[in-house]
């Protein structure tokens, strides 16, 4: 498979790296992935706009080949000061974006808060939990909230990445992560996304305190920051994922101008499970 090239840019004098398709004359679009995920999981959407457009894709802070955050800043709004950083130094606004799950989430926010910087917006899976999982956490005080959090931590400070004694071993495991993909698929990302150890074992790149750090802006602000969104919002669903329907439960309604499309036969990750009909309705949104 052909691929971009690699490049770095700071952010809290973290060094992040992200990934250029090329094209720079054409309309930017940014790519942001999901949690313990990598940029290059974008690489088939990637060659299917390439040649219209100027395609970034960063890896987020603890993630891919980017820079772990020591002291574990990995809350909502230092994802968001990276990505704010990405678009201004590559100097990119307006720019379209496609995100995935927690990278979805992170592109919501940045959405909200820079509205003029932002032209469209594809999300999947990205709204967090449904309602009802938000009752039940605001059933808990804030300092029971709190100590669970912190015995929570402490209890996975220790917590060592997992070694697979082969690049095959973990490629079974990325392909148990997720059914749907094709041994093609499972390899690649995992080729991408994991390193050789000096024992000759392989790990994850991405950091495992990237596990406990999505917080810092409540549901309500995240929210808010959806109202404030201009651009045209597309939200994206795997019908046999765990994210609740935004339709039904209400969570559209905090878009100006938002429609959802819900995928039978994927789950969580639509643009793997189901590429073909997700870029038929990628490439329409994009076109309107």
């Amino acid at each position: 498979m052909e691929g971009p090239t690699s490049h770095f840019y700071f952010s809290q004098r973290l060094r992040l790296h992200y990934v250029d398709w090329g094209n720079p004359d054409a309309p930017p679009l940014l790519l942001i992935h999901g949690g313990r995920d990598h940029c290059r999981n974008w690489d088939w959407v990637a060659r299917r706009l390439a040649d219209r457009y100027h395609i970034i894709a960063p890896d987020l802070r603890g993630h891919g080949d980017s820079a772990w955050a020591i002291g574990g800043g990995y809350d909502q709004a230092a994802y968001l000061y990276d990505i704010a950083q990405l678009v201004h130094q590559t100097r990119i606004a307006p720019v379209t974006i496609i995100a995935h799950s927690l990278g979805a989430g992170i592109a919501l926010n940045y959405c909200g808060t820079f509205p003029e910087t932002v032209s469209k917006v594809i999300a999947i899976e990205g709204l967090g939990p449904s309602p009802k999982v938000i009752a039940e956490q605001a059933a808990r005080s804030i300092d029971q909230r709190l100590r669970d959090a912190v015995k929570d931590r402490r209890e996975n400070s220790g917590r060592a990445p997992r070694r697979y004694a082969s690049l095959e071993e973990a490629t079974a495991r990325m392909a148990h992560e997720n059914p749907h993909l094709s041994p093609e698929q499972a390899r690649h990302l995992t080729v991408y996304g994991a390193h050789q150890n000096e024992d000759d074992t392989w790990s994850w790149k991405f950091d495992n305190h990237t596990r406990w750090g999505v917080g810092s802006l409540s549901h309500a602000d995240q929210h808010h920051l959806w109202r404030q969104i201009t651009a045209p919002v597309l939200l994206v669903r795997g019908a046999e994922s765990w994210a609740s329907d935004p339709v039904l439960d209400g969570r559209i309604a905090n878009f100006q101008n938002a429609r959802l499309v819900n995928f039978e036969g994927a789950g969580h990750w639509v643009h793997h499970d189901k590429l073909e009909e997700f870029m038929a309705e990628t490439e329409a949104f994009l076109a309107e």
